[in-house]
């Protein structure tokens, strides 16, 4: 059997201040901060999730804030572009919206759909579309409505150091369909209704830094446990090392590194980010894995104080 992933399942960044990345991702985008905890391969950095309402899978977006670290370079083996979908409409109350809150914003066009572009604090870029596609998000935020809300992933532009290869492994491994090709683009569609348009950049591009402001990984969606260890067989058979399956507590997780230098993740939709705690409460406290949990007062001063609050502009 041919697995189909339904899409984007998470992307994961390195940014620098944790406070900052509250303020860009919660207070001006309005997302949902949906879990506080730490990076369990080094405790010492945060790792922050925002979404909707629910973290569903195709609409998290996570990042490493470590104060001081180096600043990374976009390119060539890295998601160079995250895209945001916003319903139909809602771009106009968005380009005001950033621009009173201080950030730039240049109007874009790419397959015959316009964006709005932009970076956040640590020049992450940025874009949005207006899509029919996927449901609505009910949380509300400092103005933001339902009718403009950001409902998830619109998809991601991909930046490949071989782009015929991860043209390849997009369509037959991980199986999109191909719909499209424009000015050094080409466009896939996945089967779900969010985080499902990928545009691979064909063009040459110069080799990314990773570091501060670069994305670390993009996941993929697996439907259930079962799914995830059949996708762990197809990414193997199509001559890829993945890792063993790795409990991320939120989601089980494999990744591995396609031929154009990107680094790729198949994530489970199941157990979700109200497996620690309830739905009502998710985001509100620093949450750690068990065998965390005798060292919490360590790791708790280690880390910044952060909140979700407004931001201020113009």
């Amino acid at each position: 059997m041919t697995l189909r992933t339904a899409g984007i399942h998470h992307i994961t960044s390195f940014v620098t201040d944790p406070q900052r990345n509250v303020d860009f991702y919660a207070g001006i985008l309005g997302l949902r901060m949906v879990k506080q905890t730490i990076n369990f391969d080094a405790p010492e950095v945060y790792h922050l999730y925002f979404g909707n309402e629910g973290g569903s899978p195709g609409t998290i977006v996570t990042f490493f804030p470590q104060p001081g670290s180096r600043k990374g370079v976009i390119g060539a083996g890295q998601l160079g572009i995250t895209v945001f979908a916003v319903p139909p409409g809602a771009l106009p109350f968005w380009e005001e919206r950033l621009n009173r809150l201080n950030i730039h914003v240049e109007k874009a066009e790419r397959f015959g759909e316009q964006l709005l572009r932009f970076t956040d604090y640590d020049g992450l870029r940025i874009e949005l579309a207006e899509r029919e596609e996927g449901a609505a998000s009910t949380w509300e935020w400092d103005g933001i409505t339902s009718a403009q809300a950001i409902k998830g992933f619109g998809g991601g532009v991909l930046f490949s150091g071989r782009p015929e290869r991860t043209l390849h492994t997009i369509e037959h491994v991980l199986g999109l369909t191909r719909i499209g090709e424009e000015d050094g683009y080409v466009r896939f569609k996945a089967d779900g209704d969010i985080g499902n348009i990928i545009d691979v950049n064909s063009r040459d591009l110069p080799r990314g830094i990773g570091g501060a402001g670069t994305v670390h990984h993009i996941a993929w969606r697996a439907a259930d446990f079962a799914e995830h260890e059949q996708w762990r067989e197809q990414v193997e058979a199509a001559g890829f090392q993945p890792t063993p399956v790795i409990d991320r507590q939120y989601f089980h997780a494999v990744y591995f590194r396609e031929d154009g230098g990107i680094l790729f993740e198949i994530a489970t939709d199941p157990p979700g980010f109200a497996n620690d705690e309830t739905a009502e409460q998710m985001g509100s406290k620093l949450m750690l894995p068990e065998w965390y949990e005798p060292q919490r007062e360590l790791i708790q001063s280690n880390l910044l104080p952060i909140q979700v609050r407004k931001v201020e502009g113009k």
